[in-house]
């Protein structure tokens, strides 16, 4: 699971794809259609917020990332049914004690530069990298199985065949298999080579400044040209191993151009000008588009719910940094740490006004952390706990903690010091800009002071992961049908439980790092929802899960909109969800001559 700039999906093993001004920017994008010795290359334009911190796919911690065009794995899901299906695996047996996995790849299979594709890789992929504890990564704590947190064994078979074991059945393991499979012929030697700190060379290959022809890829694009805070620009790859029902290699379009934009707007004006084929569509927009569709001969797809979540977050990090100062301010951490606080801060803010006018009536309020697509999601109407506005309440929750009052209407804590902190967001995403406006004024009514400040994409990611240097977010998670995906999220020990965040692997303990014994309890529940292979069990430890995070509260969860796209028509062959947007099968989209 990663973090989302905006919240459109796409499925590659669990990565997710998402989908400038006026004349100068459809000038700068008709630049790009090169031409060929008769006709123009074919090619679709989309946009994207900000520029990716990696090309390497085991270190990518953000959606949309250029990896997800790139990299395929053992599996991928099919986004209109949540169901697994073949990829780079063409079949696979599971033993009757569900404890090993047998792939069998595809026959000649070949990466982009035209080398075989093979068993060594997979091997390669998940023993020298995913598992190596020298590699931080997401990735292995997914992988990881059962309280001990135990990892596969992978080992070759023969020359298409791959046995996976695991130590106890682990019943989101077919679906992990998605991660991307990596070339060991252009990478091994890197994870072989140690820099001058004795960490392997791999940490810093295939950044962004790698020239886009060392990077060598499985997926149906390669990376034809990166031109920062520009565009990012793809090119077909034309050793993909799809092919169309007559034979034809895919995918059929030439080229895909992600121009870096600097706002929705941007990309709106731009959408509107001709210059991008596709946006998604904001409910702040959608009027605007909706009358344009005949006119700008394109469609809006409807996905129903979105698939991922958009919340607050409060940095519940009690840990010292290195120079032995507090991560967070104490006085501040001692509100963040208080349940009663986030329970009054969940209570204070009014969803339906922000559904009515930030999303304008297409969306929902949002109460869990597990996608409205997945079959072990929650519904309030079974149990769920829910926080509908109720600033009596709120207040109510911040008294009976120790909170005070004073003449002028603002809230003190016990010691007398006024209640204020810093709530970032994602700067040029128009919606969470007014979802953050909103909560401001909204918390305000209850005596906090909220300073509200939109930063980069990236620097805010930085913070979360890497600095630990914030008090609160507000910003989203890719979704998906499978709660263990999450795992990186709620395990304590994983890399994106932001609101604690303990010790990156490789890092030093961190001196005053707490896990609570709720935190406890979910790392509990996610060991024993991987484990039970009974569908009726596994919901009923998720249902737990869901009602602990909802109790609890360490994220405060906002609203679900719908999910909404605009496709030019001559894109042919779309079939938009929520769980992969418009591009989710873009092997098999087309172009027509309009």
């Amino acid at each position: 699971m990663k973090y989302s700039a905006i919240k459109r999906t796409r499925f590659s093993g669990f990565l997710l794809v998402l989908l400038f001004i006026g004349s100068i920017a459809l000038t700068s994008c008709n630049a790009l259609r090169i031409k060929s010795a008769s006709a123009e290359v074919p090619q679709i334009v989309t946009s994207v917020l900000s520029d990716p911190k990696t090309f390497n796919p085991p270190f990518v911690q953000e959606a949309p990332s250029p990896t997800s065009v790139m990299f395929e794995g053992l599996v991928t899901e099919n986004s209109l049914t949540g169901k697994i299906e073949p990829a780079l695996a063409e079949s696979w047996r599971i033993s009757e004690d569900k404890k090993k996995i047998v792939f069998t790849l595809k026959p000649n299979l070949k990466w982009s530069d035209g080398k075989p594709l093979t068993v060594d890789d997979v091997i390669f992929t998940y023993n020298e990298v995913y598992l190596n504890e020298a590699i931080p990564t997401d990735t292995r704590d997914v992988l990881r199985i059962g309280e001990s947190r135990a990892l596969p064994t992978v080992k070759k078979l023969d020359d298409r065949r791959i046995e996976f074991t695991v130590p106890e059945p682990f019943a989101p393991f077919l679906r992990v298999t998605g991660v991307p499979i990596l070339p060991a012929h252009i990478l091994r030697k890197y994870v072989n080579r140690k820099n001058q700190d004795g960490k392997p060379t791999f940490l810093t290959t295939w950044g962004v400044n790698t020239p886009p022809n060392e990077i060598v890829v499985n997926g149906p694009y390669t990376l034809e040209r990166y031109d920062t805070s520009q565009r990012i620009i793809f090119r077909r790859n034309p050793y993909y191993w799809r092919k169309g029902s007559q034979g034809q290699q895919q995918p059929y379009i030439e080229r895909w151009v992600w121009q870096i934009v600097e706002s929705t707007d941007v990309s709106l004006m731009q959408f509107r000008s001709g210059g991008l084929d596709s946006i998604s569509v904001s409910p702040d927009i959608f009027s605007l588009v909706k009358r344009e569709e005949k006119r700008g001969n394109f469609s809006i797809y409807n996905g129903g719910p979105a698939s991922g979540t958009t919340f607050i977050s409060f940095n519940l990090n009690k840990a010292k940094d290195a120079k032995g100062n507090p991560i967070v301010n104490p006085v501040k951490s001692r509100w963040f740490n208080t349940k009663e606080f986030r329970q009054a801060v969940a209570y204070a803010i009014d969803r339906q006004t922000m559904i009515n006018n930030t999303f304008r009536g297409l969306g929902e309020p949002q109460n869990s952390p597990i996608s409205v697509q997945s079959p072990y999601y929650l519904p309030p109407e079974k149990g769920l706990k829910v926080y509908d506005y109720n600033i009596e309440k709120a207040k109510q929750l911040l008294l009976k903690a120790g909170f005070k009052y004073n003449a002028e209407g603002q809230l003190l804590d016990w010691d007398g010091n006024r209640v204020r902190f810093t709530l970032m967001t994602n700067s040029g995403n128009k919606i969470r800009e007014a979802m953050g406006a909103q909560i401001k004024q909204d918390l305000s009514k209850i005596g906090i002071q909220v300073d509200f400040t939109p930063i980069n994409f990236g620097t805010l990611v930085d913070k979360l992961s890497n600095t630990r240097d914030w008090e609160s977010y507000l910003l989203g998670l890719t979704g998906g049908v499978e709660p263990n995906d999450g795992a990186n999220v709620w395990n304590s020990k994983g890399g994106l439980h932001s609101f604690n965040q303990g010790p990156a692997p490789g890092e030093p303990p961190i001196k005053g790092w707490v896990v609570s014994d709720w935190e406890k309890e979910i790392d509990r529940l996610m060991i024993a929802g991987a484990q039970e292979l009974d569908e009726t069990k596994r919901k009923e430890i998720y249902a737990e899960f869901q009602n602990i995070v909802q109790e609890q509260v360490p994220v405060i969860y906002l609203v679900n909109p719908l999910s909404l796209a605009a496709v030019r028509d001559r894109i042919e062959g779309v079939k938009y969800s929520a769980l992969g947007g418009a591009f989710w099968n873009i092997h098999e989209l087309t172009l027509s001559e309009n």
